[in-house]
């Protein structure tokens, strides 16, 4: 397989790794700061994630191998690439495939993004993006020059002056492209109506339900990774480490966790993160929140947590919950018909006198 083809699937596999572990803090963060989540929004922090992610894989990867690296030659000669673009110029039915010409425009190429990402999404302009751009490149030559920050005997890469330049115009370049984004769509600054409540789509509760099991499949991996870890410095054997114990007690504190969060709150993670909340209903509080929990992320938990066929149980659970999302008044689902309560925007005021309606039930 072609080595760019490589990288640039490495690039989009970290760049999804990275979006499930930042997913329900940026979803948080957009219903506090936006009001809500749009998908042209979405698709713009995805695609500034992997670009990210891509800037690194392809400028500082792959790793030669210790034992047979070879130290790469350093250009301190600034402006050098005008003669090679001049010598490319002299040949116009070559330039494109000419290496210097090409190495030039990509490099370029490599930094448009950036600007164009420093002013939709930073809110920043030329200025800007030319430091942050001659910054990232700065940063990426230096770890070439010292050879990975010490981790080779010398560079392993070139290091180009000239890099310092096309990267930075590129960064120059894309900023001036954004500047085709509307003003209404740039930046990161706090939207005027952020806090004014909107109507419970179904679109709104299931992203809750993803937030929920992504923040519950993220707090499992990590308590079952520190519980291995914990195991492996306490010189547990290898038959304790692979003995599952790291699987249950990882679901206990997952199920402890989220059990906790809505009997203190009244909402699951999903919830906050997208400023949803269930109220009223004839039911104590405290036994309303519990089954709000057993009807929701609580029960999805439950039944993968046991054993042999209650997985398949767990997802005619998951299926249900689909379902009844669509199928019950304002998308209250399992969570509301058990608990008798109704979903609302977390963002309007709450009467203790009366028991809250959906907005469409109030005629709004």
């Amino acid at each position: 397989m072609d080595d760019r083809l490589l990288l640039g699937g490495f690039a989009i596999a970290l760049g999804i790794a990275a979006g499930v572990v930042l997913f329900v803090p940026f979803v948080a963060i957009s219903y506090r700061r936006r009001g809500g989540l749009s998908a042209g929004r979405f698709v713009l922090w995805a695609a500034a994630l992997v670009y990210f992610m891509a800037i690194w894989t392809y400028t500082l990867l792959p790793l030669p191998d210790p034992d047979a690296v070879r130290c790469a030659g350093v250009n301190l000669d600034l402006f050098a690439f005008v003669a090679d673009l001049r010598g490319a110029a002299m040949r116009p039915t070559t330039v494109l495939t000419d290496p210097a010409a090409l190495q030039v425009l990509l490099n370029v190429l490599l930094f448009i993004p950036l600007g164009f990402f420093v002013r939709v999404i930073g809110g920043r302009g030329i200025l800007v993006a030319a430091l942050v751009g001659l910054g990232l490149s700065g940063f990426i030559e230096l770890t070439q020059l010292t050879g990975a920050w010490g981790l080779y005997p010398c560079a392993y890469r070139v290091f180009d002056v000239d890099d310092l330049l096309t990267n930075s115009l590129g960064a120059v370049i894309g900023s001036l492209l954004s500047l085709a984004v509307p003003p209404a769509h740039r930046g990161m600054a706090r939207a005027a109506d952020a806090d004014r409540p909107r109507a419970v789509t179904r679109f709104r509760r299931l992203l809750a339900m993803v937030c929920d099991v992504v923040g519950s499949w993220l707090v499992a991996l990590a308590v079952g990774v520190l519980f291995q870890l914990a195991l492996f410095m306490l010189g547990a054997t290898a038959e304790v480490r692979d003995g599952g114990a790291a699987g249950v007690v990882s679901s206990a504190v997952t199920i402890a966790v989220s059990l906790i969060v809505v009997l203190a709150t009244g909402r699951t993670v999903g919830d906050l993160a997208v400023q949803l909340r269930f109220q009223g209903g004839p039911l104590p509080v405290w036994l309303a929140r519990t089954l709000r929990f057993a009807g929701g992320i609580g029960g999805f938990l439950l039944l993968f947590a046991l054993p042999g066929a209650w997985d398949f149980v767990g997802w005619l659970f998951a299926l249900g919950s689909l379902v009844l999302v669509f199928t019950t008044p304002d998308g209250r689902g399992l969570p509301g018909l058990v608990s008798g309560q109704y979903v609302a925007d977390a963002r309007e005021p709450l009467d203790p006198d009366e028991p809250v309606r959906p907005r469409s039930a109030r005629g709004r």
